[in-house]
């Protein structure tokens, strides 16, 4: 989530590590007008319920996975199950899995990952990406998340994993986040680029299990144009240029709310300092996003927000203290999405990821840990109980 700070912020991180802005950065994609935009006489196929509840949970590196199988599951699954929520987002990172050479795979935690959830009734969301080294060029530094050198081992990778779990996870996202460079080898972002690598990821899921989801890469939300960052507008316009709308089912979106109340629209964000004067400083950017996809003739898609909340209030992380929330509005705010979405954008709304269920090893120095709404020891905030309470009222 790093990815959430305001213009002028970022702007000093870049120049102060000594990064140079584009002289002449590519167009933002303009905004249909909105709400006529998000109008279609096309039926919108139903991948997803209209919404589907989620949330992000991190069971990877979770001890006692030997006995998940004996029902023992992780407090996060449990935790799911009570809140009345279907789908569990996991990353499964390609290294974790085909991490030695091509073609070696270990597939024992993600195993008792998908046997835990299906056991317990939860639809899985697997994210894919971040590569194993082999795929790296031999001058090239260690990335994080960046694309291999040969695409195909991707898709590969993706046809094994749809192979294996045909019928067991319900949807694929394809990548996190590729309108920034961090994760995208610190290279600068490009649509056509990412296009090409989720083609070959689409092509062999659907090869493997043609009834499987699959989701395109959750985009930041952002306005700033530089080699670095790419806005979510103009990538996405990007991603139809190159030609992706053949290449996913449904798009995904990040919706991370910062300081403005879920019902405000993103022209009455835009021109608030308050809300950080920016239209993708709403939740309701993701209308926005909408209508770039009926203007591209992409209207029979449904939308998955992969990530979605509000961060508390703190002092910690200096970038972030700006749109910190209480934890009784973070609650009100993720109930009042919900209701929001439910309310005016079906059918066209698919699956709502909320964030985090918390990795055990966050603590109060990870930024995450302040989106979270369960914490490390399965400690619930008050927006579980909410979500809880709401689904089951």
């Amino acid at each position: 989530m790093k990815h959430f700070i305001p213009l002028l912020i970022l702007l000093f991180v870049m120049v102060g590590c000594g990064e140079t802005a584009v002289s002449t950065p590519a167009p933002i994609a303009p905004t249909p007008t909105l709400p006529s935009a998000l109008m279609s006489d096309e039926a919108v196929v139903q991948s997803f319920p209209s919404p589907a509840y989620g949330a992000q949970a991190f069971l990877w590196w979770k001890p006692g996975m030997e006995r998940w199988s004996e029902g023992a599951w992780p407090h996060e699954i449990k935790m799911l199950d009570k809140m009345g929520f279907g789908w569990v987002k996991q990353e499964f990172s390609w290294r974790d899995i085909e991490g030695i050479e091509k073609g070696a795979y270990d597939w024992w935690k993600a195993d008792q990952i998908v046997n835990a959830a299906n056991d317990a009734g939860l639809n899985v969301v697997a994210r894919l990406d971040r590569q194993p080294f082999w795929t790296e060029p031999a001058d090239n530094q260690w990335k994080e998340n960046q694309p291999p050198a040969d695409l195909q081992d991707f898709g590969d990778f993706c046809g094994a994993m749809a192979d294996r779990y045909q019928g067991r996870i319900a949807a694929y996202q394809i990548w996190n986040e590729p309108n920034l460079d961090r994760e995208w080898g610190d290279k600068p972002p490009s649509p056509t680029e990412y296009t090409a690598l989720l083609k070959v990821c689409y092509e062999a899921i659907k090869a493997a299990d043609p009834d499987a989801i699959v989701i395109s890469a959750g985009l930041a939300p952002t306005g700033t144009n530089t080699e670095q960052v790419i806005p979510d507008t103009a990538f996405l316009q990007g991603m139809y240029d190159a030609g992706a709308a053949d290449y996913f089912d449904v798009l995904g979106l990040h919706a991370p709310g910062y300081k403005t109340p879920p019902s405000v629209s993103a022209e009455e964000t835009a021109v608030s300092e308050q809300y950080g004067a920016g239209r993708w400083f709403a939740f309701r950017h993701v209308e926005d996003m909408r209508a770039i996809m009926v203007a591209n003739g992409d209207a029979a898609k449904q939308v998955a927000l992969m990530e979605m909340g509000w961060m508390l209030h703190q002092e910690i992380h200096e970038g972030y203290t700006w749109h910190g929330v209480s934890e009784e509005e973070q609650a009100d705010y993720l109930v009042e999405a919900y209701e929001y979405a439910a309310d005016n954008w079906q059918p066209w709304i698919g699956l709502m990821t909320t964030i985090y269920f918390a990795d055990q090893s966050w603590t109060e120095e990870n930024e995450q840990w302040w989106w979270s709404i369960v914490l490390p020891d399965g400690t619930p905030r008050q927006s579980y109980e909410a979500l809880k309470a709401m689904n089951n009222g």
